[in-house]
C-alpha cells in the first residue's frame, strides 16, 4: 500500500496542536521570568524590602517617642514640665523668641 503525499494543508494541521502548545508554554515562561512576579523582579523586591525597613525602623521609633509622652503623661503621675509644655502650647502663650528643648 502506497503512502498518500503529504499535502500543504494536511502539515499545517498537524503543526498546530504542537504550535498552540509551545506558544502556551512560552507564555508561562516569559511571565515566570519577565512578569511582575518573575525572577527578574527580586532585585527590585530586595530594594524595596530595605526601604520598607529604614521606614520601619523610624516608625518604631516614633512610637517610642510616642509612647513616653504617654507614659509621662499618665494619670498616677503627669510630668509637671511636659504638662506646662502642653498647656502652654496649646494656650497660645508661648513667644516667638522661646524654644522648648525636650530633654529625652
Amino acid at each position: 500500500m502506497a503512502t498518500r503525499p503529504r499535502t500543504l494543508a494536511n502539515t499545517l494541521k498537524a503543526a498546530a496542536a504542537p504550535a498552540v502548545a509551545l506558544l502556551v508554554i512560552a507564555n508561562f515562561a516569559g511571565y515566570a521570568l519577565l512578569g511582575p512576579n518573575g525572577l527578574l523582579a527580586w532585585g527590585d523586591y530586595a530594594q524595596q524590602r530595605e526601604l520598607r525597613q529604614i521606614e520601619l525602623a523610624a516608625l518604631y521609633e516614633e512610637r517610642d517617642t510616642i509612647a513616653n509622652r504617654v507614659e509621662l503623661l499618665s494619670p498616677e503621675g503627669v510630668d509637671p514640665d511636659l504638662a506646662e509644655e502642653l498647656v502652654r502650647r496649646n494656650t497660645g502663650q508661648i513667644r516667638d523668641d522661646e524654644h522648648i528643648l525636650p530633654l529625652d
